[in-house]
C-alpha cells in the first residue's frame, strides 16, 4: 500500500511511539505547519526521514536522506511570535520512500510505501519473554550508570513485544545511526536482540569511560529544533 505524504528531513531518527519536538522556524515547515493544522494535509501526518552522518540537513540533498522513515502525527501547536512553531509530534508507522516530488507543494513530497513488520526467522514465545526479560534488564544496568533521556519511563510490562524494542530505545541515548538501523528491522525478534546489544554497548562504554560521549550528549540536547 503506497501514500503521498509530506516530507520533513531532519538529523535525527523518529522511531515509532516517540515523541519528537520540534522549533519550526523555516518558511516552507511553517508553510507545512499551517497546511495540518487546517487539513489541507489529512490526518496531520507527515513523514519523518534521517539524514545520513556528515551530510547537510535539507531537501536539497535528497540522496542524503536514508530510505526508511517514520510517519509523524501533530499532536500539539504552540504559535510564537514571527511566525514560529513549537510543536510536539509522534511516531507512527514506517515507510520506505519510493519517489520524490520537489514540486507539488513548498516542503518536499514523497511517495511511499508502508513497512509492516516481517515474519521472525526465529520465533517462541518463549524465546520473546527471554528476550524481554534481557532487554528490560539491560536497561536496568543502563539506568544504573546514571543515564536516562529526560522526561521518559520504564515501558510498561503490558508493552507489546513489537513495540517493546523502541520503547527501550526511547530510554537511551543512541546515536542516529543505531536509531536508524532499530527502524529499518522489520523482524522484532532481530530488533529486541539488537536494542539488547546497543543497551549493553553503551552501558559498557560509560562504566569504562565514566563519560557520555559529546556528540551523544549534544545530540540529545538539540535533537528536535529545526
Amino acid at each position: 500500500m503506497t501514500e503521498t505524504l509530506p516530507l520533513f528531513p531532519l538529523g535525527n531518527v523518529l522511531l515509532p511511539g516517540g515523541s519528537l519536538p520540534l522549533h519550526i522556524f523555516e518558511a516552507r515547515y511553517r508553510q507545512l505547519v499551517m497546511d495540518l493544522v487546517n487539513e489541507v494535509v489529512p490526518g496531520r501526518r507527515f513523514g519523518v526521514v534521517g539524514i545520513r552522518q556528515g551530510w547537510e540537513v535539507g531537501e536539497d540533498n535528497v540522496d542524503a536522506m536514508y530510505e526508511v522513515g517514520c510517519s509523524a502525527h501533530l499532536d500539539e501547536v504552540q504559535q510564537l511570535p514571527e511566525g514560529r512553531y513549537d510543536i510536539t509530534t509522534t511516531g507512527r508507522d514506517r515507510f520506505r520512500l519510493l519517489q520524490l516530488d520537489t514540486e507539488a507543494a513548498p516542503y518536499l513530497m514523497a511517495r511511499v510505501e508502508w513497512l509492516p513488520d516481517s515474519t521472525p526467522r526465529q520465533d517462541s514465545e518463549q524465546l520473546r519473554d527471554r528476550l524481554s526479560a534481557s532487554a528490560r534488564a539491560a536497561q536496568e544496568r543502563y539506568v544504573a550508570t546514571g543515564l536516562r533521556v529526560e522526561g521518559t519511563t520504564n515501558p510498561d510490562e503490558s508493552t507489546d513485544f513489537a513495540e517493546l524494542s523502541y520503547a527501550l530505545a526511547e530510554n537511551c541515548v543512541l546515536a542516529p545511526d543505531d536509531r536508524q538501523e532499530l527502524l529499518a528491522e522489520t523482524d522484532p525478534v532481530a530488533r529486541m536482540r539488537e536494542i539488547r546489544s546497543l543497551i549493553n554497548r553503551e552501558t559498557e562504554f560509560v562504566r569504562r569511560l565514566r563519560a557520555v560521549p559529546a556528540q551523544l550528549s549534544e545530540f540529545a540536547e538539540h535533537a528536535g529544533t529545526n
